[in-house]
């Protein structure tokens, strides 16, 4: 690992020098940034900064030799809920229905008596054999505590019998109308938790108060700089209760030296508190801005809950579910557009997808007057060609995330069946339509790491695993080019940022990721680099 050594950050300016820039340096090439007022001011060898400097004050980083790429961008995932995954059950590496009941009892006997217990990012379809724990298993491994289980796609939900009871819910309480309860063949709850359905459960968990709160933003924004994250597109609203809320815990955690950027999408909920301050799509400053609507079109594919223009292959008798109804979708824009606001529509299946264009067709951004951002379309998973074309249209962004193929696949083609491959998880397909993709990881349901999306996008399958060597529909994989533009570039645009950040340019924000390697150089060291630094603003975030 390269050290890096002599830094000393001038309230003046700084010099950053002897770096290796983007992903091919070359001899005599420019290795130094001159940075004041958090903006890139020049760029060049360290001889020729030194001596434009010369009889200056300032202060010196010496990344000796280290790679630094511009600052990296998430441009969707939840702070909120990867800071809770952080002190949560983790299920991320679990393999079968036993190891992770195993893990419940341990975490039971470490629970204060009738506490609620929480996990994450189970996923039944890499268990073998692929089975989930039933609702008598649960109960024998919580013991008197009320359980409730967050699969890796957040969409769907295990619950034990105590935790049904404290929310009142019995065999003959009725699905609601976005989501259901799971059943067996009698009748009674299994354990299963579908959708908005959670709503129940939710409501009866207790309350964080705000320093815990906080504590949960700190943790995820900590984490994400340790991984040369400069700052994340998030959506945390339904976690911290309040716009307000949300803008004093950054506020707080950025006086305390938690140099970290965020964009926050407005969960729809929120509209009317959003009314009530006059925010506006693009309001805000270089530390916190504020986004698009977020709306939900559709569930996910691993619970069968994203919305399919026809059944699924493995489970003919469903074709996913609508979150809202198209009428309430155009209710939604209608109102996000009448306050400003662009939307950001999560929507997996093809069903949700047609939905959701249509919704945008009928209220389109230029004609309520927004041109500060554009709409999202976040996700993508399931599209044709028609669905495609009316996106490029649109000039819409899709924020894809390629770890998805890493974690999906193979059993995602027996959900969707081999009609509607080709146009899954398509990312070449969409950006060669000229859709302008944005990447992140919608951690915590994917790693955080931003190289391990790197590495999808280009394999196209798992890092711990060369099979298949030319990866999941293998057309579909991006270049190492591509893939660091989707994550810097892409997420500037889906900021309506593109003219200060996402490029190592003067007059551009002085945000740098810095790694310990070469990225590419090889496979090997794509997964092995490590973040030295994170320089957010001139400033130095993270130092390994």
């Amino acid at each position: 690992m390269i050290p890096i050594t002599q830094s000393y950050v001038h309230p003046q300016g700084t010099l950053f020098k002897n770096g290796r820039f983007g992903l091919h340096s070359a001899p005599n090439k420019p290795d130094a940034v001159y940075v004041e007022n958090g903006l890139i001011q020049a760029i060049g060898t360290t001889e020729e900064l030194q001596l434009q400097l010369s009889g200056h004050e300032y202060g010196i980083v010496d990344w000796d030799g280290a790679y630094v790429l511009p600052g990296l961008t998430d441009s969707h995932m939840h702070l909120s809920m990867q800071g809770m995954k952080l002190s949560a059950l983790d299920f991320s590496d679990t393999s079968s229905k036993d190891q992770m009941l195993r893990q419940i009892r341990e975490r039971a006997r470490q629970t204060t008596e009738g506490e609620w217990m929480f996990g994450l990012n189970w996923n039944e379809n890499a268990f073998s054999p692929a089975v989930a724990p039933s609702v008598a298993e649960l109960d024998e491994a919580a013991g008197q505590h009320p359980l409730y289980l967050t699969r890796t796609c957040f969409h769907a939900f295990l619950a034990n019998t105590e935790a049904f009871r404290r929310a009142g819910i019995t065999n003959e309480t009725p699905d609601p109308p976005s989501g259901a309860f799971g059943r067996d063949e009698s009748g009674g709850l299994n354990g299963w938790v579908y959708e908005e359905a959670c709503k129940l459960l939710i409501a009866v968990q207790p309350e964080p108060d705000y320093a815990a709160k906080k504590a949960t933003i700190r943790a995820a924004c900590e984490y994400a700089l340790s991984l040369g994250l400069t700052a994340a597109h998030t959506e945390d609203l339904r976690y911290l209760g309040g716009i307000g809320v949300m803008r004093r815990i950054h506020r707080e955690l950025r006086e305390e030296g938690v140099l970290f950027r965020s964009h926050q999408l407005i969960f729809h909920d929120y509209l009317d508190e959003a009314e009530r301050l006059g925010l506006k799509a693009g309001d805000g400053d270089e530390w916190l801005r504020i986004g698009a609507v977020k709306i939900f079109s559709d569930g996910a594919i691993g619970g069968r809950t994203a919305l399919l223009n026809s059944p699924y292959h493995d489970a003919p008798h469903t074709s996913g579910m609508a979150i809202h109804t198209a009428e309430r979708l155009h209710r939604l824009t209608a109102r996000a557009r009448s306050l400003g606001f662009p939307i950001a529509v999560h929507a997996i299946g093809d069903g949700a997808a047609d939905l959701t264009l249509a919704a945008m067709e009928k209220f389109p951004l230029a004609g309520a007057g927004i041109t500060n951002l554009p709409d999202r379309f976040i996700h993508a998973q399931v599209l044709d060609a028609e669905l495609l074309h009316r996106m490029a249209r649109l000039q819409l962004i899709a924020d894809i995330q390629p770890r998805f193929v890493a974690s999906d696949f193979p059993w995602v083609l027996d959900r969707v069946g081999p009609k509607r491959t080709d146009y899954l998880y398509a990312w070449k397909k969409i950006i060669d339509a000229g859709v302008t993709c944005a990447g992140g990881s919608d951690a915590p349901i994917e790693p955080l790491n931003p190289l391990l999306g790197f590495h999808a996008a280009m394999t196209r399958r798992r890092p711990d695993t060369a099979e298949p060597a030319e990866g999941y529909l293998p057309a579909e994989r991006l270049s190492l080019e591509q893939s660091l533009w989707l994550f810097t570039e892409g997420s500037a645009l889906a900021a309506a940022e593109e003219k200060e950040r996402g490029q190592l340019r003067e007059g551009f924000a002085a945000d740098f990721t810095v790694l310990d390697r070469n990225i590419a150089e090889s496979e090997q060291s794509l997964l092995q680099a490590k973040a030295l630094m994170t320089v957010v603003n001139g400033q130095v975030a993270y130092r390994a």
